[in-house]
């Protein structure tokens, strides 16, 4: 139970900055510190970004740098200036409550920090971190008894979502942008709404050169293509489908072969890197390039997309017509697809996005206010409550977002002095049951 009433007298350096007596070298240590990691993170991605869109060449001349600069300013003074606030407010309030030492210095850290961004980023980063906020705050309050977890709640809000993006999917004016696209190639184009049936092939269609002229390889694949596309054009096909050349089986079962290979390509590919040093012995790569791990991904989403068009088109041939309303029901058997595939992330951040496009509807629609700087506000709420879990209650913090503070401090975040953060009730020392700080005898409050 959380000790709102107690308080700390300890130094910054007793509990803050344990690896250095002073409040301003500890500000340097953490900013140059946070200034190298940004520079990790951030150079890589920016230089894949511009080679993804295909700027041009003035981009990398005038734009990149800047742009890169204004990136690492914000991440490295989101760290840096977090200490800072640390160190004022015990300065300030002569002691350090539950409420300061985490939430109360990461607020106005965070939001000087992400005023530095670009607006164009602000929003991505908002999602990110209330989306991990809320898994954080789900997590104390599972800690605390306050909730109780609900087994495969994240293929349930995953479906939930699923449904909800498919049926936007299917309305005009539902959904644009990535998202759109997105789906449109996960589910195929021709469930998208803006799509427009053709007529359907009414005889044999030419292939080109004729066979004496080209090589016998070719000319038995053409043969193949033919006989597969008859097959295709020979089975049910209701009315209302919008695969005009295919029959509903064929068209669900050529969906999910297409994402499971995309699947299995990119999760192979971030596999790797680590495949590739067994190089030298080929049974080693071919067993990590076979390993069941690489087919989760392939299966989540070859599946996610049969079970959509599958589920869609047993919808038509039932009710004899085709609605968007359909897309409720299949979006949400879809969803069930994350069995192969579970992440709790994926899911809320999904469905964060969701809340995101729903709201600048209501907006679009003059149902709902538009709040300036609402993403701002945001996203230093949501930063301050991770900070504080990493100060105070680690263990309900997410795993990778904990490395990820270790990495952009160098370490720092775990010399904190945890153990006497005990006093307020929130476990602090518990990841860390052996750690003692190295404290300076003459800056300590024993002998003050």
């Amino acid at each position: 139970m959380v000790v709102y009433s107690k308080s700390l007298p300890h130094s910054c350096h007793e509990i803050g900055h344990t690896w250095n007596t002073s409040c301003i070298s500890s500000f340097a240590d953490v900013t140059v510190a946070a200034l190298d990691e940004s520079f990790r993170v951030y150079t890589p991605l920016y230089l894949l970004a511009a080679l993804l869109r295909k700027k041009k060449s003035s981009y990398y001349r005038y734009r990149l740098l800047p742009e890169l600069l204004q990136s690492v300013a914000f991440l490295s003074s989101n760290a840096g200036l977090f200490i800072a606030m640390f160190c004022i407010l015990r300065k300030f309030l002569g002691k350090f409550y539950v409420w300061s030492a985490g939430f109360g210095a990461a607020l106005p850290a965070s939001y000087l920090a992400i005023i530095l961004e670009r607006k164009s980023r602000r929003g991505l980063l908002t999602i990110y971190m209330a989306n991990l906020a809320t898994e954080t705050l789900f997590r104390m309050s599972v800690s605390r008894g306050l909730l109780q977890p609900i087994r495969y709640g994240e293929v349930l809000l995953f479906c939930i979502t699923s449904s909800l993006y498919l049926y936007l999917f299917r309305c005009k004016d539902g959904l644009q942008g990535f998202t759109f696209s997105a789906l449109k190639f996960l589910v195929g184009r021709e469930d998208a709404h803006d799509f427009a049936v053709p007529p359907r092939s009414t005889g044999a269609q030419g292939y080109g050169a004729p066979e004496r002229d080209k090589p016998r390889v070719l000319v038995h694949l053409e043969k193949l293509y033919r006989q597969a596309k008859e097959i295709a054009q020979r089975g049910p096909r209701h009315r209302c489908c919008r695969h005009y050349d295919e029959n509903c089986i064929f068209s669900a079962l050529k969906v999910f072969v297409r994402m499971f290979g995309v699947g299995y390509i990119i999760q192979c590919g971030l596999h790797l890197p680590s495949a590739m040093r067994h190089f030298v012995r080929p049974s080693r790569l071919a067993s990590t390039l076979v390993h069941p791990e690489n087919l989760r991904l392939g299966a989540f989403l070859g599946s996610f997309a049969f079970l959509y068009k599958a589920t869609s088109c047993i919808l038509r041939w039932t009710r004899d017509c085709d609605e968007e309303v359909h897309a409720l029901l299949s979006g949400f058997v879809a969803g069930l697809s994350m069995f192969f595939y579970q992440s709790t992330s994926i899911s809320m951040y999904l469905a964060s996005k969701l809340v995101e496009t729903l709201y600048f509807r209501g907006i679009e629609s003059g149902k709902l206010p538009y709040v300036s700087n609402a993403d701002t506000v945001i996203y230093a709420i949501s930063t301050a409550i991770c900070f504080h879990a990493a100060i105070l209650e680690v263990h309900n913090l997410r795993p990778s977002y904990w490395r990820f503070l270790l990495r952009l401090t160098k370490g720092r975040f775990a010399l904190i002095n945890h153990k006497a953060l005990d006093v307020f009730g929130t476990h602090a020392s518990r990841t860390f049951p052996t750690f003692e700080p190295v404290l300076d005898p003459h800056h300590t409050r024993k002998t003050a």
